[in-house]
């Protein structure tokens, strides 16, 4: 009789599990099959793509924004130099002074900036970082190049009139932006491209890297709205010409010019604060640590 009584209660503990599992795995007619792990509901990933996409959407609207602040800041400053002082030449004139707000604004500030957001564009994410880290590079090095021939020209002329080199707050910011700018350039080639530097020591130096880059980002464009206002005034003292309290044509025209400096600038920040519009890892290299080019699978 015990035995019996013992294989009824153990059918009957069966029995209950059967449903238990029953109506846990089918609640509500639901076709989820029981043990099964996931279940499918693809309205669950909607919220998320939507969200996705319009993150990229934004990304490309502040993007293009970006793209028309240097195209119309390069406009300006070529202008500005062009029809109200006169042109460009190369030979100590202030002809040859005119290159000088052209080559920092179209070098320091536009390539720069354009250069430093190159890996948040969507387009490059899940292809070879190979190609962009070099175009990166390749970027860099020629706002770079153009920095120091727009040195170059401020210098010549400087000298070629007896003028003082280095004596306003506008050239000591553009000379530590131009030198930090320079010294970025050099440990970025040897620490993110060349294979001798440890993987631990580009993990540890790439927080550095970004925010070394934003701070330059911000010292260029103190330099050059400096600039441009100090240039303002020294050829706007009035007599001849008109005045600058008075706000004429060319006045008006470097003011907007350093407010599109300014809104450029903000972009771009912008674009490099978000978190959201980072490049995500690459699951074919470990760009997390920043593989140089030599050791990079190609692909």
């Amino acid at each position: 009789m015990p035995c019996a009584v013992n294989k009824e209660m153990s059918r009957q503990q069966m029995q209950q599990d059967v449903l238990r599992c029953s109506s846990a795995c089918f609640p509500l007619r639901s076709s989820t099959e029981c043990g099964s792990e996931t279940s499918a509901h693809p309205e669950k990933h909607e919220p998320a793509d939507l969200s996705r996409m319009a993150s990229i959407v934004s990304f490309y609207v502040c993007y293009l924004l970006c793209l028309c602040l240097s195209l119309a800041c390069v406009v300006c400053v070529c202008v500005w130099n062009s029809h109200w002082r006169g042109g460009f030449a190369w030979d100590g004139s202030v002809l040859q002074f005119n290159w000088h707000p052209v080559l920092m604004v179209t070098g320091l500030l536009v390539l720069y900036g354009n250069a430093a957001v190159l890996y948040r564009v969507p387009l490059t994410w899940g292809q070879n970082k190979r190609p962009w880290k070099l175009l990166h590079a390749a970027l860099m090095l020629l706002a770079l190049v153009l920095s120091i021939v727009g040195l170059c020209a401020v210098f010549n002329f400087h000298n070629a009139v007896n003028t003082p080199n280095l004596y306003s707050l506008h050239s000591w910011i553009g000379i530590a932006a131009t030198a930090l700018f320079a010294l970025q350039w050099v440990l970025g080639l040897a620490v993110f491209l060349l294979p001798c530097p440890p993987a631990s020591l580009r993990a540890l130096l790439k927080p550095v890297h970004v925010w070394m880059g934003g701070s330059i980002l911000w010292l260029c464009i103190a330099a050059c709205i400096s600039g441009i206002n100090e240039k303002l005034f020294f050829v706007l003292k009035g007599g001849a010409a008109e005045a600058y309290a008075s706000l004429p044509a060319e006045a008006l025209l470097g003011n907007c010019l350093g407010v599109l400096i300014v809104a450029f600038g903000l972009v771009v920040l912008k674009i490099l604060s978000n978190q959201n519009w980072q490049r995500p890892p690459d699951s074919r290299s470990e760009d997390l640590v920043y593989t140089p080019v030599l050791q990079e699978e190609n692909e």
